[in-house]
């Protein structure tokens, strides 16, 4: 196949014989799935994160069935501390997009220019794509707990304008090998498409139609897909017609022109059935370089940004969040609280041995207050055969210890008590308020300018895509 009919064709996959289509979906299935086992540990970290910081309660059979399982928002705090700074902060006004002028200016044209661009996109950040805004706040919290969050950044034909929406961390997979999305060998985005949906793309012609086969359910649910499920309470019902169908939208390079260079497409595959939908180049004819009538690169279109916590200081893709900072700390304090509201259970409700000298009916008492129970038994008899457990009080020193690691996982958060609004005490002077204050939202600086920094690779795409889709009008 000619590189010059691939660039302009709007499904390459309708000009593919069945035998070579079949065979690409076969290996690509192999290396999604190949990345969703390089990750497992990763979804194991973060599913525990999840289930911290929406607190699911799980019941415990240790030390006793249905024992205290208090799940302490540690991580919740921290995270809606940053949440509740971070938006207003980068969305405070109504002039979001702003260009910047390099060069000279004397006459002010290219300020005067830079200005109508500013003002136009931010009109279709805010005002065409109306679910904008909802994904960035979304955005923000998904960053602080995960450490990761990604926005996809594309042209709509349906609805004639950009949009930028939020992927979660569960739906993106990426290579092993993957240190950033510019660079991946191969990043995938699992989507979801009802029937109509479906329907609607194959009247289109944007995908072929290779079965009429109905989806089906899911292989098996990751460990992500599943602390959701707990944490909202839902389950999805087997046999339900209104299942939706999965796809992998993957975005690789692949040799089409049989040239030994590979060229960057994005591939729709059905997970269940492992068919190719739909292939289509990731790049124009002007991002092709050649030397001497040879490809030596190509230049891919970007969609996905990356909106990263805390760098991970391995180097690897996922950035750490509030989930991974303070999980172990979180499971500690958990713990540490558990263990003295069973104490105090034990200590409350008390339990011991009874002798053989005490006659009464076998099972279990349990006494309210102002009740008396009859015994065969005298006084000397209960005093002799009755022995109680040896239970002590909560202890201190668990207390102690559970305040200094609650402490350090505030300093961690940025949420010490003047930042969460409490007053720091009558004889504070205004000036020592004020600077602690501020001292305390430099925790986040450095956070802040990763998101602006993410923000502007995610408006500088949807200024390529102005360039690329927008009316000249």
């Amino acid at each position: 196949m000619k590189i010059e009919n691939l660039v302009r064709s709007p499904n390459i996959a309708k000009d593919m014989d069945d035998e070579a289509l079949s065979s690409l979906g076969a290996r690509l299935l192999e290396d999604v799935n190949m990345d969703l086992v390089s990750r497992l540990d990763w979804e194991e970290r973060n599913e525990k994160s999840i289930k911290l910081a929406l607190q699911v309660v799980e019941k415990k059979t240790f030390p006793w069935p249905n024992a205290s399982n208090v799940k302490f928002p540690l991580i919740t705090i921290a995270a809606m501390q940053y949440h509740s700074r971070a938006y207003p902060a980068l969305l405070g006004n109504n002039e979001i997009v702003q260009c910047r002028i390099y060069g000279k200016d004397d006459d002010g044209e290219m300020q005067k220019r830079g200005d109508r661009i500013s003002r136009h996109m931010t009109y279709q950040i805010l005002e065409e794509d109306v679910a904008w805004e909802e994904n960035t706040d979304k955005t923000l919290l998904v960053q602080a707990i995960a450490g990761t969050a990604i926005k996809k950044s594309y042209f709509d034909p349906v609805k004639g304008h950009n949009v930028s929406e939020l992927v979660l961390p569960n739906d993106f997979i990426v290579n092993y090998f993957t240190k950033s999305i510019a660079d991946s060998p191969r990043v995938t985005h699992r989507i979801y498409l009802s029937s109509n949906e479906l329907y609607e793309r194959q009247v289109r012609g944007i995908f072929i139609k290779p079965t009429d086969e109905a989806p089906a359910s899911q292989a098996q649910q990751s460990l992500l897909t599943t602390a959701r499920q707990d944490a909202q309470g839902v389950r999805p019902n087997t046999g339900d017609p209104d299942t939706p169908y999965e796809f992998y939208e993957i975005h690789c390079w692949i040799d089409l022109d049989d040239d030994g260079y590979k060229e960057p497409y994005i591939v729709y595959l059905r997970r269940d059935t492992g068919q190719i939908y739909r292939i289509v180049a990731r790049y124009f004819e002007d991002s092709i370089n050649y030397v001497d009538g040879q490809i030596i690169n190509i230049k891919p279109e970007q969609y996905f940004t990356k909106y990263g916590f805390v760098p991970s200081p391995d180097g690897g893709f996922y950035d750490l969040g509030f989930g991974s900072l303070l999980g172990p700390l979180n499971d500690s304090v958990n713990t540490i609280v558990n263990q003295l509201i069973d104490a105090g259970t034990m200590s409350v409700t008390g339990g011991g041995f009874l002798g053989r000298g005490v006659k009464i009916k076998g099972g279990d008492y349990t006494f309210k207050p102002m009740e008396w129970k009859r015994v065969d038994s005298t006084g000397d008899d209960l005093r002799a055969n009755i022995f109680p457990l040896p239970v002590r009080e909560p202890s201190e020193v668990l207390y102690k210890l559970l305040q200094m690691l609650i402490s350090y996982g505030k300093r961690i958060a940025g949420a010490t008590d003047i930042m969460t609004g409490v007053s720091p005490g009558q004889n504070t002077p205004a000036e020592t308020s004020r600077n602690t204050v501020e001292q305390g939202m430099k925790v986040f600086n450095g956070i802040y300018k990763r998101t602006w920094r993410a923000m502007k690779e995610e408006f500088q795409k949807l200024y390529r895509l102005n360039q690329l889709y927008l009316p000249s009008e």
